[in-house]
Formats: C-alpha cells, structure tokens, sequence
C-alpha cells in the first residue's frame, strides 16, 4: 500500500487545475535507475493505466504505480511539504537504505 497525505493531495490537485488537467488523470510514480544514491523517483500526469498497474487513493487523488516500481515503493507516503523551507513532495521510504540529500533519489 502506498498513502498519501492530505498535503500531498491538496498540491496534486492544485497541479493539475495549473496545467489544465483532466479531473481523470492521476499521478504516476516510478521508480527508474540513475539518481546520486542508485535509483530515482519519477512522477508525471496520466490518463491510461497499463497491464499490472496498482492504484492508491486518498483524499480524492489517485496514484497509479507500475508493478516493478511497486517493490520499491511499498509501504511508502507521499508527503508535500511547501512553503520557503519546503522540500516539496517528500517520499517516505521505509524500504529505502540510503538517500540523497536533495530527496529525488535512494537506494535499498
């Protein structure tokens, strides 16, 4: 399972209303190889789901993963932190053993 905190939501949907987005699409997280600490998070808008895809939502937003991204993403929040000292989306990441220090990238 993967959760979603209502900052998170709130700034989804915001996202979407500032680039015209469909109330159908719904955020896409991915895990891919490359970052400072071995793997990367990926996210993106999307209107098609693919064969194997799980869905999660919370607070009227959805995020759809890829079953390979989902071995490392299980168990994981999305969190959104905003304002001057704001990180932006966090990923907490309890499978993750290392992370960089920008956030964008761990290792397991």
């Amino acid at each position: 399972m993967i959760q979603i905190s209502e900052s998170a939501s709130n700034k989804i949907l915001a996202l979407k209303k500032e680039d015209g987005k469909s109330f159908e699409a719904f955020l896409r997280v991915e895990v891919k190889k490359g970052g400072c600490s071995g793997l990367s998070y990926k996210m993106d808008f999307d209107t098609q789901t693919r064969d194997g895809d799980k869905a999660f939502e919370a607070h009227g937003q959805k995020i759809v993963v890829d079953p390979q991204s989902l071995l490392y993403l299980i168990g994981m929040e999305l969190d959104y932190s905003g304002g001057l000292n704001g990180k932006g989306f966090v990923f907490n990441n309890p499978n993750a053993t290392k992370n960089c220090g920008c956030g964008s990238s761990f290792n397991v």
